[in-house]
């Protein structure tokens, strides 16, 4: 029987943590945009500028090696409060052939399979099965007490078959699952209104039999708690949990888009703030974190992404011509596991 995590979400030390794993990936996530727009970076970039906390929160209760995460493209603070290692991901944006898809596949696309970590899946809604289907191994093979499974998807992806699929599963089986939606308004270019007709996509949670849990994804130490819960929850039997963040995204669809059909209005709004500043000045006033401290965090991360960036910047592309590009021969799959 597995052992079950105990993470105390009122916590300091947890709310640091979820607080710095954002820090880290805006930081490096701005440098990732910086490098696409000088040329440097082949195929798309697409940031998760507003979606930090909803994605950090949720990470941070994950357990690499025990637990599973299929994350989304806006997912890179989940990703590194999961414990992604952010070479990983340069190596990945830069076309490396020693990032975990050795060169092969694009940016996002990246996982560390063997460690619960999920290559993205671009058929949106898809992760919800595919985890619901390793939680389901996992229960056959008895691995499965004290374990969770979980992904990140946009309310886009709710309007999808796969989605309703993968959700209508997993709660017939009621499997330890948390799927978090980031409303954030926009599917691509498309309203809300245009996507959905209920009040709030939580409205749908009792349809499909599973808990439901509303937040503002601005509001970091608001999101601790309600995601910690439904991860808690889930953990302890609970079924299946269902997150509905709303929040607005910070950026285009990706580094390619200007966002401009969003309008001022919804800008200026309660869920057009930036969950980064919310946080800092949540924790500053609560006594938890200094400005010295912020500023002291801001240089080693930004340390950090820069030697991440140029290490991956020095090493070689696959070489076509010497490399066995064979999907089954146990050298090829060496690189991702």
């Amino acid at each position: 029987m597995a052992e079950q995590t105990t993470i105390d979400i009122s916590s300091k030390e947890h709310a640091l943590a979820v607080y710095r794993a954002m820090l880290r990936a805006r930081i490096l996530e701005t440098k990732l945009g910086n490098l696409y727009k000088a040329g440097k970076i082949v195929g798309g970039v697409y940031l998760g500028k507003g979606q930090e906390a909803v994605s950090a929160s949720l990470g941070t209760c994950l357990e690499w090696g025990k637990d599973v995460f299929a994350p989304l493209i806006r997912d890179q603070a989940g990703r590194m409060a999961f414990g992604e290692d952010p070479l990983d991901t340069t190596r990945t944006y830069l076309g490396s052939a020693k990032g975990p898809m050795r060169g092969r596949d694009g940016n996002i696309h990246r996982g560390r399979p063997q460690d619960g970590m999920f290559a993205m899946i671009s058929h949106l809604g898809a992760a919800v099965a595919q985890v619901g289907g390793a939680l389901l191994a996992k229960r056959l093979k008895g691995e499965l007490d004290g374990r969770v499974g979980a992904t990140c998807i946009g309310d886009g992806a709710t309007s999808t078959g796969a989605f309703h699929e993968g959700l209508n599963f997993v709660a017939v089986e009621k499997l330890p699952m948390v799927v978090v939606v980031a409303d954030n308004q926009f599917a691509y270019s498309t309203p809300s209104e245009r996507q959905y007709a209920c009040e709030n996509l939580i409205d749908r949670a009792k349809g499909y039999g599973v808990g439901g849990h509303f937040v503002d994804g601005t509001d970091v130490l608001t999101c601790i708690e309600v995601i910690g819960h439904a991860v808690e929850q889930a953990r302890a039997g609970g079924g299946p949990q269902l997150v509905v963040a709303k929040l607005l995204r910070l950026s285009g669809h990706g580094e390619h888009d200007d966002g401009s059909y969003v309008p001022q209005q919804i800008r200026e709004g309660l869920y057009g703030r930036d969950c980064i500043e919310v946080g800092r000045e949540q924790l500053i006033e609560k006594g938890w974190l200094s400005e010295e401290e912020y500023q002291q965090w801001v240089e080693e991360i930004n340390a950090e992404a820069q030697e991440a960036v140029a290490v991956a910047q020095r090493e070689d592309a696959p070489n076509p011509y010497k490399e066995d590009w064979s999907a089954t021969a146990s050298e090829s799959l060496r690189g991702l596991q």
